[in-house]
């Protein structure tokens, strides 16, 4: 069994804020957060919230390490609760020597206990709020008072929260909310003994400073880094983080931002964009990718390049709209009817987030096909402190792009019968070509066809990009799997997406017992990259699928593909992410 608080003496702090919806609870929670960064501290902070929009319980909890960190833990040092079933459904979680921050005057707050040796600190915030700030109407501000005191308990730099307060807000707006910090601060500081044993320390700021983003905000950063054009969605969780970013941002990168009537509007709105010529994107959860599949067919019949991101959520039908999962996999690998290619990615970070952003822009425009970003939840609405991108890893390749006009002396085809599946690319008005696209079977020019013949020649030429893919997948030696840790170890583990924060970290919890264990990470799961499966399971000694679904499904792909089974499943379908510490737990019970 591990140690309940295994990284207590390893820099690792952890907080949680908790309140009904509607207190300002995820902002409250991410300004905190990134004020720890901005003193050079490793941060991940993730929120949970109900489908509600007042009411219910809703919490943000965030790591801050001197360390890179890669998911939370289940533990906290500090409870910061704006109402008093925080302290009820959290106590639980804190350390030994733990403190709580509550309002004083909330007479059902759970009290100090005798020989706890939880730290309790009561601030009359509702009181400073209406009393002091004389703002009676406006009860949200007392998480600002609650962040001032957080941050006097933890002996941290109020300077930076005070900072982060007016970048956030408008002028007036931040001058109250900077003051209602400060008396939470001074109270905390006035009444209470500085004996917290959980302190803050700022750290040296690396040269290039760090970026506090969510897996949203990467994926629309390589979006606008790919020259997207064109960005069109209808808000649905969690990919709605990604239809704000991309409309804030729109006039900058000169592209535009569409909200249409539904999803069915946004796939199709994506394809006409990119007929026309531009880079188009469109994102959805699994209910809205059920409309868009025939749209996704159609991309995939008139061989037109747009991307996709799949933000999955628990299903079927509505399911748990503001959680997370991982059982769409299977069905974005087969959606629509008949056969056509596609790529599906599933990035597991933030950095591949954005990088593999960008690189679904390219493959789509190479290869004339839809390309799926398959993401969910947890990665998207997460956020994490990180190095600045790398822009020189960044290229744009559009493929076979006619610019300018056509010249050669025979009759355009924008189907014409190629090696690679992809054809010469006119868009309508390039001088000198005829551009049809159809939907129905047709023949090199985009006439409609019923000929055998040239329906299975025109059935051939688009399931032969795959192939290409795959070459060049090879030839470049592009990483569709990541491999951590040591060849020779006692097990394997094979996930993909999210996952891999959750399970980086449970190794590093069995490395600290002696426990070696390795990881393979798939990051392409369509085309399936067959070899480096093989590769990986002939040298395990046992193999251990992570999954957030109930059926395992890519225990089902690599059954497919490599012709092997999986020695051991561990399946999380909660709608809540893998806990490290109890993650770590189910694989050495599989050793």
């Amino acid at each position: 069994m591990f140690n309940q608080w295994p990284d207590m003496e390893n820099g690792d702090f952890s907080f949680l804020i908790g309140g009904e919806a509607g207190a300002g609870i995820a902002r409250a929670g991410f300004l905190f957060a990134k004020a720890c960064m901005r003193g050079g501290l490793h941060v991940f902070g993730t929120n949970d919230y109900q489908s509600l929009i007042r009411g219910g319980h809703n919490f943000y909890v965030a790591r801050v390490s001197d360390r890179e960190v890669f998911s939370q833990m289940d533990f906290v040092h500090l409870i910061i609760a704006l109402n008093s079933e925080t302290v009820v459904l959290h106590r639980n979680k804190l350390v030994p020597n733990g403190g709580v921050i509550y309002d004083k005057d909330d007479l059902s707050q759970t009290r100090e206990e005798p020989n706890s040796s939880v730290k309790f600190y009561p601030v009359p915030m509702r009181r400073i709020v209406i009393e002091e700030l004389k703002e009676p109407h406006n009860l949200i501000i007392m998480n600002s008072v609650a962040l001032g005191a957080a941050t006097a308990v933890t002996d941290y730099d109020l300077n930076l929260l005070a900072e982060l307060l007016k970048e956030t807000f408008k002028p007036e707006i931040a001058e109250t909310n900077i003051k209602a910090a400060r008396i939470g601060y001074n109270y905390i500081k006035e009444h209470f003994e500085a004996n917290f044993e959980h302190k803050l320390r700022k750290m040296a700021q690396t040269k290039s400073p760090r970026i506090f983003l969510n897996g949203n905000e990467a994926v629309g950063l390589g979006a606008l880094k790919a020259g997207c054009k064109l960005y069109v969605s209808y808000p649905m969780t969690p990919t709605t983080g990604l239809l704000h970013f991309m409309a804030s941002n729109e006039r900058d990168f000169n592209m535009v931002t569409i909200q249409p009537e539904g999803e069915i509007a946004a796939i199709n709105m994506a394809i006409g964009a990119a007929y026309a010529g531009v880079r188009a994107m469109t994102a959805t959860s699994g209910g809205g990718f059920c409309l868009m599949s025939e749209g996704l067919g159609m991309s995939g019949m008139t061989e037109t390049p747009i991307v996709v991101m799949v933000g999955q959520r628990p299903g079927p039908s509505t399911g748990l709209p503001t959680y997370t999962a991982q059982g769409d996999l299977r069905f974005v690998i087969h959606a629509s009817q008949g056969e056509f290619p596609r790529i599906v990615i599933a990035p597991g970070d933030f950095e591949e987030c954005f990088y593999e952003t960008v690189r679904a822009f390219n493959w789509a425009e190479k290869y004339q096909l839809p390309v799926i970003l398959l993401t969910d939840k947890y990665v998207l609405e997460s956020e994490v402190s990180a190095e600045r991108f790398d822009m020189d890893k960044v290229t744009i390749e559009r493929g076979l792009v006619i610019r300018d006009s056509y010249t050669e002396s025979r009759v355009y085809g924008r189907y014409e019968v190629t090696e690679t599946g992809a054809s010469p690319r006119a868009i309508p008005s390039t001088a000198g070509a005829i551009v049809r696209a159809n939907s129905d079977e047709h023949d090199e020019f985009g006439l409609v066809t019923e000929d055998p013949a040239v329906t299975t020649t025109m059935c051939e030429k688009r399931m032969r990009k795959l192939y290409y893919v795959k070459r060049e997948i090879e030839e470049r030696n592009i990483e569709t799997t990541k491999f951590y840790g040591s060849e020779e170890a006692e097990a394997t583990i094979i996930s993909w997406g999210s996952t891999k924060g959750p399970i980086k970290e449970a190794l590093r919890l069995l490395s600290a017992e002696g426990k070696n264990v390795n990881f393979l990470q798939i990051l392409y799961l369509h085309p399936f990259p067959k070899a480096k499966v093989e590769e990986a399971m002939n040298k395990a000694r046992k193999t251990a699928v992570v999954e957030n679904n109930n059926t395992s499904q890519l225990s089902s792909l690599i059954r497919d593909h490599v012709l092997r089974k999986v020695d051991h499943k561990i399946l999380k379908y909660d709608g809540r992410p893998f806990s490290p510490i109890m993650l770590a737990e189910r694989i050495k019970e599989v050793l």
